[in-house]
This record gives structure tokens, C-alpha cells and sequence, in this order.
């Protein structure tokens, strides 16, 4: 149940982050195709985060030391210009316009996503 509230949360902040950053858009015919969209990227935007976010700070922790931590930020735009492009693969209609886009995306999701975490129940939130 938690990961299903999860994805749910994290395709709502993600719908959020196109409507505020330009240079991110979803695509779809209709709402129920751009709502499955959503659902099919956040998911992916999930398992890369999952994978590779762990190794990034194994390997980068001394960038991210010597930055004081900037360098998360980086790398949490280049996870979702990742992302960008595994959506593309799997002809999904989404499209992030390049690197400042990705930076302001992923700092606007990761700050919606928590928002709407602290909105949820634990009970829901967490299983």
C-alpha cells in the first residue's frame, strides 16, 4: 500500500512540477492518458533514484563534501535528465528541455513530493 500512495504522490508532485517549471511537459491525448503518463514516469523517476542515488553518494561523497552539499542538486538534475531519457525510450510523452529545466524540476518535485508527504497520514504514507 505505501509504495502505491508513493507513486501516487510522487506523479501528483511531478504533474505540479510541469505546470511550474517551463520546459517540462507531459503529453497525452487525454487526462487519462497524461494521468498514466504521469504514473509511468513517476515510477521511473523512483527506480533511478532508488538505484543510482545510493552509488552517486558511495562514489561522490567527497564532491558532496566539498560543496557542502551542492552537488546533490546536480545530481538530482542529471537523475531526472535521466529519467528524461528512459521515458523517451519507452516512447512516453514526456520531455525535459535540458539541464536548467532538470535542476529547477527536480528541486520543485523533491519539495511538492515532500509537502504532500507531510500531508499524508503515516498510516498511508509508509507500508
Amino acid at each position: 500500500m505505501g509504495f502505491l500512495v508513493r507513486l501516487v504522490i510522487n506523479a501528483i508532485a511531478l504533474w505540479i512540477t510541469t505546470l511550474v517549471v517551463t520546459g517540462i511537459e507531459v503529453g497525452g491525448r487525454t487526462g487519462g492518458n497524461k494521468a498514466l503518463t504521469l504514473l509511468a514516469v513517476a515510477l521511473i523517476f523512483g527506480v533511478v533514484n532508488a538505484v543510482l542515488k545510493p552509488v552517486i553518494h558511495l562514489v561522490g561523497c567527497v564532491l558532496y563534501l566539498v560543496t557542502l552539499g551542492l552537488f546533490a542538486l546536480v545530481v538530482n538534475a542529471l537523475l531526472f535528465l535521466l529519467t528524461d531519457w528512459i521515458a523517451g525510450k519507452l516512447d512516453l510523452p514526456f520531455q525535459v528541455d535540458g539541464f536548467w529545466p532538470a535542476f529547477w524540476g527536480a528541486i520543485v518535485m523533491a519539495v511538492v513530493s515532500w509537502l504532500i508527504s507531510v500531508a499524508v497520514p503515516d498510516r498511508l504514507g509508509r507500508g
